[in-house]
């Protein structure tokens, strides 16, 4: 049975730079490239060396300890390069693409009489099982596991998020497609989870339970939604994928090829015309926002400006997100910030004057405003984390590395994404969301 759920936790921060729903093709970017590290716990085993031709759908490395699990070329042509880091650790796999793509042939499946084997052999063999993740853990689902249920977040509401409504009303037989598909993966429900302001783009999916969620953001996060509709437990496990992979396997299954185009949002206060493009996975950041940046020392942020990755304007967007976001950096000193009356800062709390425009967009930067300080507990945590954990407890049982009070406070629920907020408001300046990470890892090294 559908649900409504009314969250009344959480926090909007509204910024300028959203992106107009006008749709428009990329430059043509010359080079692609899969970054190994936009893969959580991930050890790869390169498949392919400089000079290799490639298609799209062709494996270019596979996971060291799940060798089933394999990464695969967006698109093809030649791998140019592998730049690797620190310990060799591999960076990138660049590949040159050809000017017309060639794609490897998978099978012709009917859908409707496939068995569940074969929908995983595809989705390995094709490299579109990397898009499904699972709670607990906030990493790439185990084939041999049986999630309970699956997810889907219809909606966005971090800042400057894009548009689902706008992005899925392109591709809806498409997205039908993909929902065929995985809801043959579990024996539970595929809950497709909206919000009061979605459209009616959805009206007609089918084989999905539709939950609708008013509030605030993270009300978009699935750790959020898990834990009001499906709450896990020890021992349990509920997979998750991002609408826009769903589009990609159901051409996967439609189309018999890998087809990674997607549409990327450009926004921020840094960019002159924000908008959507359509693009594909692995992308240069050149290739969208070429000619449409302000001048100025920019922050580059692959994702969203709360969870999003830093990278560089010569860099590649990463695997899993569907905006780039481009905002000043706040590399300078405010004197006597603090006194001042602040009406360009946005604050939570009521000690800067903004808080009197509850409407006002604003262009904000990366300045800390401050650095790293004792631990204060304010209970401003508690006001932005719609969830039943009690976020203080958790963050210092994973300081303290308790596995067993990490496992009472609800850490199989919670990922990086639900602690963004806890980042934003807090007055000691900690790095919730890499002491949730550190904890999460050590959960897994401990327990597998």
């Amino acid at each position: 049975m559908s649900k409504r759920i009314k969250l009344k936790k959480g926090l909007d921060i509204k910024l300028l730079g959203e992106a107009t729903e006008e749709l428009v093709n990329s430059n043509i970017s010359n080079t692609y490239a899969i970054k190994p590290t936009d893969f959580t716990g991930l050890i790869p085993k390169i498949a392919v060396k400089p000079g290799f031709d490639v298609k799209a759908g062709s494996v270019l490395f596979f996971d060291k300890y799940n060798p089933e699990i394999k990464f695969t070329s967006p698109v093809s042509g030649k791998v140019t390069e592998i730049q690797r880091g620190e310990r060799r650790k591999v960076l990138r796999i660049i590949i040159e693409a050809d000017k017309e793509l060639k794609y490897e042939n998978f099978d012709k499946i009917d859908i409707n009489s496939i068995n569940i084997e074969d929908i995983k052999q595809t989705l390995l063999d094709s490299g579109t099982w990397t898009f499904i993740r699972k709670r607990p853990y906030a990493i790439i689902a185990n084939p041999e596991e049986k999630p309970k249920s699956i997810f889907i977040s219809g909606f966005d509401n971090a800042p400057l998020a894009p548009n689902y409504d706008f992005i899925i009303k392109e591709n809806i037989k498409e997205f039908q497609a993909g929902i065929n598909v995985i809801s043959k993966l579990t024996d539970g429900k595929v809950n497709l989870n909206i919000s009061d302001k979605t459209g009616s783009v959805y009206s007609d999916i089918t084989g999905v339970e539709k939950n609708t969620f008013i509030g605030k953001h993270p009300s978009s996060t699935v750790g959020t939604q898990i834990n009001h509709i499906d709450p896990l437990n020890k021992g349990e496990v509920i997979w998750y994928i991002n609408p826009q992979d769903v589009i990609i396997i159901g051409r996967l299954f439609t189309e018999s090829k890998y087809d990674a185009r997607k549409i990327v949002a450009l926004t921020g206060s840094e960019v002159n015309e924000p908008k959507y493009y359509n693009t594909m996975i692995g992308a240069t950041v050149d290739s969208i926002c070429e000619n449409n940046v302000k001048e100025g020392n920019n922050r580059y942020i692959s994702g969203n400006v709360l969870t999003g990755t830093k990278i560089s304007k010569d860099d590649y967007i990463s695997f899993y997100d569907s905006q780039l976001t481009i905002i000043p950096e706040g590399d300078y000193y405010e004197f006597f910030g603090w006194i001042s009356p602040r009406l360009k800062k946005f604050s939570m709390s009521k000690l800067y004057f903004s808080w009197l425009m509850p409407n006002k967009k604003y262009a904000l930067d990366t300045n800390l405003n401050g650095g790293e300080r004792a631990f204060v507990v304010s209970e401003q945590y508690e006001k932005v984390v719609p969830m039943d954990i009690y976020p203080v407890e958790l963050l210092k049982a994973c300081l303290a590395e308790d596995i067993d009070k990490m496992e009472q406070l609800g850490i199989y629920e919670v990922a990086e994404e639900e602690f963004a907020l806890c980042d934003f408001v807090c007055t000691s300046k900690m790095e919730t969301q890499d002491i949730i990470r550190k904890g999460i890892n050590l959960m897994i090294k401990e327990l597998s």
